[in-house]
């Protein structure tokens, strides 16, 4: 309720989780700086999100969401909750939902990635299968361009005679030993980039039907 602190709100929490830690709860209230007198309506976007986060994570509950709950939360204090999280997670396994946009930030925290992009499921995988989804090479255009014939391109860009391609695959050790012969660059795709890229991908407008019969 609007006119009810956050102390009430988690002493209301408390009643219906029945794997409720006050020493956890108490122990984030300190590390969030969050002020227990003041009214839910007056807090500030950040500290609504920590309640949120401490109920979240006090709870312990066996199936847990969090939508983007980092909202209002500085640098300092998201890592704070990834750090809590990642502890508490790993002390008492349960199943954890963390939707989110700031993907590099949580990269290290996720065991399984799910990427939903306009009601289409375009991912879902394990965060380690997700990772070696895609490669990217780096360096002469030709070279680069023989390289990823035939191969199904998610991101391409130029600059002069340089060439830096994003594509769908693994190479093969024969490949990777032609790739280190004509001085190109592998670099591993991160989840963020590969996710973005992936994205937009799959969102390209095909292409017409009259260009694609000839």
């Amino acid at each position: 309720p609007d006119e009810a602190n956050a102390r009430v709100a988690f002493r209301s929490a408390a009643l219906f989780f029945p794997n409720w830690d006050q020493d956890l709860c108490e122990r984030l209230i300190e590390d969030f700086q969050l002020p227990l007198k003041t009214t839910i309506k007056k807090l500030s976007r950040g500290q609504l999100s920590a309640v949120g986060v401490i109920i979240g994570l006090a709870s312990r509950a066996e199936i847990t969401f969090f939508d983007e709950p980092y909202l209002g939360l500085d640098a300092v204090a998201r890592q704070i909750f990834y750090d809590r999280l990642l502890e508490d997670y790993t002390e008492h396994p349960r199943t954890i939902l963390l939707s989110s946009h700031l993907i590099d930030e949580i990269a290290n925290l996720i065991e399984r990635v799910l990427v939903i992009d306009k009601g289409r499921i375009l991912m879902d995988s394990s965060a380690e299968e997700a990772r070696d989804q895609a490669t990217n090479v780096v360096g002469d255009e030709t070279a680069v361009e023989a390289l990823v014939a035939g191969r199904e391109i998610l991101h391409r860009e130029s600059l002069g005679r340089v060439a830096s391609v994003t594509f769908l695959g693994q190479l093969s050790a024969e490949e990777e030993q032609k790739v280190e012969a004509a001085g190109l660059d592998l670099a591993p795709v991160p989840l963020q980039q590969l996710i973005v890229r992936l994205t937009q991908h799959q969102g390209a407008p095909a292409p017409e039907t009259e260009g694609a019969l000839r």
